[in-house]
């Protein structure tokens, strides 16, 4: 039986929604603390941390604990130092701990299924599913790849991306194109934008798309319908990373999600 583009958008966000409003996804964090050489005891969380040039420690206490894969961890104990946007994680109870390295930061976020952030989730509000917002396009890549600096939601923090290439297209009536980072999935690309719904009826620091490996010959699909929010949209304890200069489309894109209720 054959479903409509709107009912395969429908099966797609709710997919999205669910792996959102996982009981240890984003919207369970309760804290994000940025790590110093002083030890430092959150409410969130077991133990005493610190970072240096060995990697994180954390100090327990006496009857506190934490597990990491099947090794349960007392007493003090250092991580290896972990790479940028890479991260560790560790249970306690029904809670999982983060520990990451964000904007050449290391930081510690637990999240915890009973996040008053979580509980209270109503869904977010998309535009209804248009295939004129589904184009085609073409990816052009860069000589090399760039190393592109970017700013995040959290002040004073930037990241760098290898940017590959950029993607081109036409989108109400005009060429455009957008600086793409590599995705999740070898081959796959990855692309952060505003435009010029951002601060109105979506977020307006960023929207996040992702693109499927181009065909031999560069030809690339871009469905706006498939524009997300990224954590930050939802919680103040999010790193997220700002568009690349450039990447404003001067359009109102009127697809994909909204900003959250």
């Amino acid at each position: 039986m054959t479903i409509s583009f709107q009912e395969q958008w429908d099966q797609w966000h709710a997919a999205h929604e669910k792996r959102r409003a996982d009981p240890h996804g984003f919207l369970a964090i309760t804290g994000l603390h940025w790590l110093t050489d002083t030890p430092q005891r959150f409410d969130d969380a077991p133990g005493d941390w610190s970072t240096g040039p060995d990697g994180v420690t954390v100090a327990l206490a006496e009857g506190e604990s934490l597990t990491l894969s099947d090794q349960v961890i007392t007493g003090t104990h250092t991580f290896a130092p972990i790479a940028e946007r890479a991260d560790v994680t560790v249970t306690f109870g029904d809670a999982k701990i983060e520990i990451a390295k964000r904007g050449g930061f290391d930081v510690v976020r637990p999240r915890h299924p009973s996040s008053p952030v979580l509980a209270a989730y109503p869904g977010t509000p998309a535009f209804p599913a248009d295939e004129k917002w589904q184009v085609t396009g073409r990816y052009v890549a860069f000589d090399a790849p760039q190393s592109t600096t970017v700013g995040s939601v959290a002040e004073g923090i930037e990241h760098v991306y290898e940017a590959p290439g950029r993607i081109e297209f036409d989108l109400g009536g005009s060429p455009r194109s957008l600086t793409v980072f590599n995705g999740y999935l070898p081959g796959t690309l990855s692309v952060l934008f505003t435009d010029e719904t951002s601060g109105l009826t979506t977020y307006a620091a960023n929207r996040s798309l992702l693109i499927d490996a181009p065909a031999a010959d560069g030809t690339v699909t871009i469905d706006f319908n498939r524009a997300v929010n990224l954590p930050c949209a939802y919680t103040e304890f999010a790193t997220c990373p700002l568009p690349p200069a450039g990447n404003r489309l001067g359009v109102a894109v009127e697809a994909g999600e909204k900003k959250p209720d």
